[in-house]
């Protein structure tokens, strides 16, 4: 039977050789929460082990990001340092391969009480001075994959029953079960799991539908696809042929819409950890591709505040197939944490899409990217949308319907 730091180790093993999947002489850029610390170690161990050349930590510290937005000028929010930025840019340059720990694992009410301009302000100015770092992971030309790791705040935010270790415990355990650190061979479990998500994606792509319908308690939304979607699974590969995962875990098969083919309304249907403050129950309703009104039960002026980023940030950039059974939905868990929380549920995102979900996406610029029907912005963020009773249909442009989920999944 597995120990406890046995599970840990095995779930390093898969950030490093499923996640990133690191090469030999390869530098490895880690961007971590302080609470992280000691996995962290283990992680850099095991890289330097496989032959990393450099291990890089970018150190966070939730508190002092608190603090920031408590005390600091307004001011100071629309700054960023420009040395960070080319430091990831020059990493990227090179091949580094990015793990990021979510900062989602932190407290998921950190935020709660602060002023939603601000964090909107600070949230704008990191998003416009990273465009150029992002373009790398976005357009898959580095390896970059995140995983999440447990704080006290979050655990207990999870597990309210449960206090402290107890509660950390728990939470550890659900993240071993939903990446698979159970299976008795789990990176062989991960090959399998890859393998079938890259089926479906086949299959999808094979279909070259021109709409996607979905249908559910709260949501009636027929989305178009550009002409010359791709769809995609949760391996890829980036520029010098090596596959990597971007999260860990996924469960997703993902296409861009047209960005102005979105019509309808959708609902919510798990909270959205969005910088450090919830926004949960809401409801979106689209009209040529646009938010043309919305509301949510808890959270509404940063979810405001979000789909003001900028132009592109009330369209849709990304469309998420999720079985609503799986081993991860049927913890019955809400993470408060989109990187669990999304693999468990359908989503959509607001925001940019991702150039790989076109054909020739990788070669584009924005402009003629925003040509082929693809949104562009400063902002993704993912939502959940997903249900038990779920249906979705393909359309095909001479109007004839075909089934892809039916009781919120696949029906082939």
């Amino acid at each position: 039977m597995s120990t406890f730091q046995d599970k840990i180790e095995i779930y390093a093993d898969i950030a490093l050789k499923v996640g990133v999947n690191l090469q030999k002489g390869q530098t490895l850029y880690i961007s971590t929460p302080l609470y992280a610390a000691e996995f962290v170690r283990i992680i850099a161990k095991k890289a330097y082990q496989a032959g990393a050349k450099h291990v890089h930590v970018e150190w966070n510290d939730e508190e002092l990001t608190r603090l920031k937005f408590e005390l600091a000028s307004e001011a100071s929010l629309s700054e960023f340092p420009n040395w960070k930025v080319q430091a990831l840019v020059e990493e990227a340059e090179n091949n580094a391969a990015f793990l990021r720990i979510s900062e989602s694992g932190g407290d998921p009410d950190l935020l709660k009480d602060t002023e939603p301009d601000r964090i909107s302000t600070e949230n704008k100015t990191r998003s416009k001075v990273l465009s150029k770092f992002r373009s790398y992971t976005q357009f898959d030309r580095v390896s970059w994959s995140i995983v999440a790791v447990p704080s006290v705040k979050w655990a207990e935010k999870v597990f309210p029953e449960s206090k402290g270790k107890k509660a950390v415990d728990k939470l550890w355990e659900a993240l071993f079960s939903a990446t698979r650190v159970n299976k008795p061979n789990p990176i062989t479990a991960w090959q399998n799991h890859l393998q079938m998500l890259d089926e479906k994606m086949q299959f999808l792509n094979a279909k070259h539908y021109h709409a996607l319908h979905f249908q559910a308690k709260g949501t009636d939304l027929t989305i178009e696809l550009p002409e010359t979607h791709i769809w995609e699974a949760g391996g890829s590969v980036n520029k010098e042929g090596v596959n990597f995962v971007a999260n860990i875990p996924t469960e997703e098969v993902f296409t861009a819409p047209k960005k102005e083919g979105v019509n309808g309304t959708v609902s919510s249907t798990k909270p959205l950890n969005y910088g450090g403050i919830l926004i949960n129950d809401f409801k979106l309703t689209f009209e040529n591709g646009k938010v043309i009104s919305y509301n949510a039960r808890e959270g509404e002026e940063t979810l405001r505040r979000l789909l003001e980023s900028d132009e592109g940030a009330s369209y849709i950039g990304e469309i998420a197939l999720v079985p609503y059974r799986s081993h991860i939905s049927d913890m019955n868990l809400i993470f408060y944490n989109t990187l669990l929380d999304e693999n468990a549920s359908t989503h959509l995102a607001l925001g940019s899409a991702y150039p790989i979900n076109i054909e020739g996406g990788n070669e584009m610029e924005k402009k003629e990217l925003e040509e082929k029907g693809i949104n562009t912005s400063i902002t993704h963020v993912d939502f959940m949308i997903g249900t038990a009773d779920m249906s979705i249909d393909g359309i095909h442009k001479d109007g004839t319907r075909e089934t892809i989920f039916r009781n919120g999944g696949w029906a082939f």
